[in-house]
């Protein structure tokens, strides 16, 4: 058994990589562009991807299936043991199946090939041996081969695995890419821990209904500084009927006080607003409102309609622990 430091082990998954890497710029570059086409074809007919495999080649079915179904393309994994117990059925006609096998010679595996040619889907392999039995019934075969794996003695499915994860990674996020997955969808699938947060809509956030601080231009100074204090969101808007005309902050009051002193007290919202301010739509990403709070160092934004009628409020509070990267 050959000793083999780590980096030389993370060096030999590296360089498998990159040999990968070259081949699909090069000659597997039409095989892997007709699985796109097989797997963006699976959808339209509302089939699913069907990925299969035992031992560590099913740990990583399960972990692409994972990135299938989070990136717009429905997915399931068929433990390919299991499949020959009864597990079959969740293979259905129109579905792709997507079958792992390094040696391509696994034996779970080659024995539902007549039920999934029966049923006319068409298979995707990823296999090391081009030759073998599975490659060879498939209707496209991508190559999994690597010079050695990281192991002292060659044995233990590391680089093989390694390049396993990465291909069914290119191929699901090529197949999201061409059908038009959007940011909106990945966001649609994400509602939950601090993704979900970081993809969360403006409309999910925002303050509403009363709780959105609200004068009309014609509002005494006073009732302005009161209803800024009441809604204790540091800034109130300015408007006639819903529709948004300014808006006034605690650094506009600030400013005004400064240059007119006692006499600000005596004007009313629409001769001291601010005309201008910064708006946002309720469907935009909240990181993106939080950039532009970041951007132009203000604390909030008021959401409007396409109308540009109030639609709410949303805070830089109402963002905190929003990571923007």
């Amino acid at each position: 058994m050959k000793a083999l430091t780590p980096a030389q082990l993370i060096r030999i998954e590296a360089e498998a990589l990159l040999r990968l890497a070259a081949r699909l710029e090069d000659g597997m570059s039409a095989d892997f562009a007709r699985a796109v086409e097989l797997a963006v074809d699976c959808g339209r007919r509302r089939g699913r991807v069907v990925v299969t495999g035992i031992g560590k080649s099913g740990i990583i079915g399960q972990k692409l299936v994972a990135t299938f179904n989070s990136t717009g393309t429905p997915a399931l994994f068929l433990h390919a043991a299991e499949a020959l117990h009864g597990d079959l059925g969740m293979l259905a006609q129109g579905d792709l199946v997507l079958a792992l096998s390094s040696s391509g010679e696994t034996d779970e595996i080659l024995r539902l090939l007549p039920a999934i040619k029966r049923l006319g889907d068409a298979l995707i392999s990823f296999c090391c041996a081009m030759n073998s039995t599975l490659a060879l019934a498939s209707d496209v075969a991508l190559d999994l081969s690597v010079e050695q794996e990281a192991c002292g003695m060659g044995l233990a499915p590391t680089a093989s695995t390694t390049v396993m994860l990465a291909l069914g990674d290119a191929l699901a996020i090529a197949v999201s890419l061409k059908k038009g997955f959007r940011p909106e969808d990945f966001a649609d699938l994400h509602p939950g821990g601090q993704l979900g947060r970081k993809l969360a809509r403006v409309a999910e956030l925002m303050h509403t209904g009363d709780a959105v601080p609200m004068v009309s231009a014609a509002t005494p100074m006073p009732a302005v500084i009161y209803e800024m204090s009441r809604k204790g969101l540091g800034m109130t808007t300015v408007t006639e009927g819903q529709a948004l005309i300014g808006i006034m902050s605690d650094g506009d009051l600030r400013r005004l006080l400064e240059r007119k002193g006692p006499l600000a007290l005596s004007m009313t919202a629409g001769e001291a607003m601010n005309t201008t301010p910064k708006t946002i739509g309720a469907e935009e990403f909240a990181a993106q409102a939080r950039g532009i709070m970041e951007e132009k160092k203000i604390t909030s934004l008021v959401v409007v309609d396409p109308q540009r009628n109030v639609a709410g409020l949303l805070h830089l509070h109402d963002l905190w622990g929003l990571e923007l990267s």
